[in-house]
């Protein structure tokens, strides 16, 4: 008879400890709308992040194949005025060819600097990325233990 009185008062002991616990571990692993709106304000702010890195990448390899294209005219220029001076052309055409060879230097210093620019934009990007994960990482942690 005691025996049967004590296992019955620790199944109430119990059965009373769940059923007060019961509603707190559910809300624990719920996450409320403030911070599921949050959540997902963070989840457009890195693909936005990773958006601009895509583009800048784009940006470096168009400069890139613009830098290569401007050296090949640059080749096509030089040889048209070794030609020219090899077949005895005109002072105005001489000068037309230098003319496109000086441009031609320029557009090339101008194209250099732009994939630098852009690789300084890209690693900022790329910083900006990492702390918006931060960010995420931290809030949704923080969602969980509310």
């Amino acid at each position: 008879m005691n025996y049967r009185k004590s296992v019955l008062a620790t199944g109430f002991l119990a059965a009373s400890l769940m059923v007060t616990a019961a509603p707190t571990s559910a809300v624990a692993g719920r996450i409320t709308k403030a911070e599921r709106a949050e959540l997902h304000h963070d989840r457009r702010e890195l693909r936005g992040d990773r958006r601009e890195i895509r583009q800048d990448r784009r940006e470096i390899h168009g400069d890139r194949k613009e830098l290569r294209a401007d050296r090949k005219e640059l080749i096509r220029d030089k040889r048209e005025l070794r030609r020219d001076l090899k077949n005895g052309a005109s002072k105005a055409e001489i000068a037309q060819d230098l003319k496109e060879i000086r441009q031609d230097r320029i557009e090339i210093a101008q194209d250099k600097a732009e994939p630098a620019k852009d690789i300084k934009e890209r690693r900022g990007d790329r910083r900006e990325l990492r702390g918006d994960r931060r960010e995420y990482r931290h809030d949704f942690k923080d969602a969980l233990k509310n």
